[in-house]
């Protein structure tokens, strides 16, 4: 039992990785460009972060048009990024254009426990996991830092949504229960609210600008916290405290998806939010 609990607690906090470039020896080879990668200097973490910025077609210098950024928490390229990035570009091409051509901004990871989790009042996991307690931090850098750099350096209108997975998941619902402004669509899939016995499900924002909000889990059970909780259960207590909330022209979606778990949930999640955050309109059809 130990070790499947430690199991469980490893898949939760370390987000494996799943990609690799193969090189290939050709001498006429050229290499395959999916985006650039971007070093920013942080005063807030006091550390660099690297960002791995996906371009969409026709974003040239010389060119006008603004675009709407998409933030992916878990943004390395051996994380989420590739994969994102690829139901991005399938949504947005002209005889689908269920979604705008976007801007991308994969946020690498340094330290995801340290950066999505705030302070923990259980002892257990303050001892097994002492670097975590710093979203408030990393808010402050994705807010004075991040969002500035990305408006400074790209052409983006004001629209940003938010992608987070578990950990990220736990994150982007403090952000909307915090800062919601920070982003006008929230992607929320199977977000650990299980962390610090659930606190933040006690906390209800008084009210809501004009944010949309998918709610994405899959068939998932127990989560590793001291009490006993149900991941489906927590991200459905989620959906119904946040439909209770006074909305300015908002919506919150919540979507069970039970053919998926905590390890396969992403993609189909992802696919699912981008098809009911975006009307057709927004999309240019």
């Amino acid at each position: 039992m130990k070790v499947l609990l430690s199991g469980i607690l490893l898949f939760f906090f370390v987000k494996v990785p799943v990609w690799a470039q193969v090189k290939n020896p050709a001498t006429d080879s050229k290499p395959f460009v999916l985006g650039v990668v971007e070093e920013l200097s942080s005063e807030v973490l006091a550390e660099k972060r690297i960002l791995n910025i996906y371009l969409p077609e026709g974003y040239a210098a010389d060119d006008t048009t603004h675009y709407p950024v998409i933030y992916l928490l878990d943004g390395s390229a051996d994380e989420d990024f590739i994969h994102v990035v690829g139901l991005v570009q399938f949504n947005t091409f002209p005889w689908i254009a269920r979604v705008p051509k976007s801007i991308v901004v994969g946020i690498a990871n340094v330290d995801r426990r340290r950066d999505f989790t705030y302070p923990t009042s259980v002892p257990e996991d303050k001892k097994r996991f002492p670097s975590t307690g710093q979203s408030g931090t990393f808010m402050t850098f994705l807010e004075k830092e991040l969002q500035p750099f990305i408006n400074k350096k790209y052409r983006t209108t004001a629209s940003r949504l938010l992608i987070g997975q578990s950990l990220g998941g736990l994150l982007a619902t403090e952000i909307l229960f915090k800062k919601p402004q920070l982003f006008d669509k929230y992607v929320i899939i199977s977000p650990s609210l299980w962390w610090d016995n659930g606190s933040l499900l006690s906390q209800v924002p008084a009210a809501l600008p004009a944010v949309q909000v998918y709610i994405g889990v899959g068939k998932e059970g127990l989560t590793p916290s001291q009490v006993p909780r149900v991941m489906e259960v927590d991200a459905n207590l989620l959906a119904d405290k946040l439909n209770a909330v006074k909305h300015q022209h908002g919506k919150v979606y919540f979507d069970y998806l039970p053919q998926e778990d905590h390890a396969t949930i992403t993609h189909q999640a992802v696919f699912n939010a981008l098809r009911l955050l975006y009307p057709v309109s927004e999309a240019g059809k």
